[in-house]
């Protein structure tokens, strides 16, 4: 009812159903940022501005013969060096924050693998503090991706339990190991417990000190030693990847991809000499942000953002 009234643009419901799954204070404050008007109101200046750059345009092109108006082609090397130019860095810099504000949203992925039996599902269930992850002696037991969501000091995190990566005739088992090193292969990082990976398993049998010890963590998740090591660790690397500060704007891959449409159409137009070409691409530009806010967009689009809402639950 808010966005039908305009009280609502689609930017600001985007980041009301990111508040109501935000799990941490980042993503709680990414989307209350955007909930208050933080893209609306920039995409809203660069429509504006387009549209006084279009209005400029056509005034060259239909009135040239004025006496108080500049010849088109003058025009139009005056907005390539002046304000399209600095409209075209706006959105850029407004785009450079998309890939934080995605991995605020969704988390950092941490992929868990290893061998059958070193232990992966125990150390999922000690990070995560409950029994998510089946554990037994038996080998094969994780045949598929288990996923766990994580707070590492205020950034969220996706912790993924794999299947133990070994040979196998079992086709259910080995489409488990192969999905494992799919997810791995795409994973922010991996937590690897076989033989000479940057984790090593069961001290409390080894008989290993916990810690860093020649740039591998020695842990027991049975024990819970060396796991506020490991704890503190993933929280350092989080806050590298997330840093703190001022949320972006761009929060969305949908954002970003209408984003990314204006700005092509605005260097398109400061590479044209001709008005006519020109006004044409600002007239793209417009449009490409004008879906932004849901002033023109397919009910489709409209459809699967809304869908994401279980309104009276």
């Amino acid at each position: 009812r808010a966005f039908e009234s305009g009280r609502l643009d689609l930017t600001q419901v985007e980041a009301l159903s990111d508040l109501i799954a935000a799990e941490t204070d980042l993503q709680r404050d990414q989307a209350l940022a955007q909930a208050g008007g933080r893209l609306r109101d920039l995409a809203e200046s660069w429509r504006d501005q387009l549209v006084a750059l279009m209005a400029d345009i056509e005034a060259q092109l239909d009135f040239s013969d004025e006496g108080d108006v500049e010849s088109a082609g003058a025009h139009a090397e005056a907005l390539r060096a002046g304000p399209l130019a600095a409209l075209a860095a706006s959105m850029a810099t407004a785009l450079e924050g998309a890939a934080i504000a995605e991995r605020v949203r969704h988390g950092l992925v941490i992929a868990v693998t290893g061998p059958p039996n070193a232990g992966k599902s125990s150390l999922i269930n000690a990070l995560a503090r409950r029994d998510v992850a089946i554990v037994t002696p038996h080998a094969g037991t994780t045949r598929d991706v288990i996923e766990v969501h994580l707070d590492l000091g205020g950034r969220p995190a996706l912790l993924l339990d794999t299947a133990g990566l070994r040979e196998t005739e079992d086709p259910i088992e080995a489409e488990g190991i192969a999905r494992a090193r799919a997810r791995a292969s795409t994973a922010d990082l991996v937590l690897d417990l076989g033989p000479g990976g940057n984790v090593v398993n069961r001290i409390d049998e080894s008989g290993d000190a916990p810690g860093f010890h020649s740039g591998r963590l020695h842990i027991s998740a049975r024990t819970g030693a060396g796991l506020p090591e490991l704890e503190a660790w993933l929280a350092e690397w989080a806050s590298a990847r997330i840093p703190s500060g001022e949320p972006p704007a761009v929060t969305t891959a949908r954002q970003q991809h209408l984003i990314e449409a204006a700005l092509e159409a605005v260097r398109s137009a400061l590479l044209h000499r001709d008005p006519v070409l020109m006004a044409e691409d600002l007239r793209t530009a417009a449009h490409a942000l004008g879906r932004l806010s849901g002033r023109i967009d397919p009910e489709v689009v409209l459809g699967a953002i809304f869908s994401r809402f279980c309104i009276g639950k």
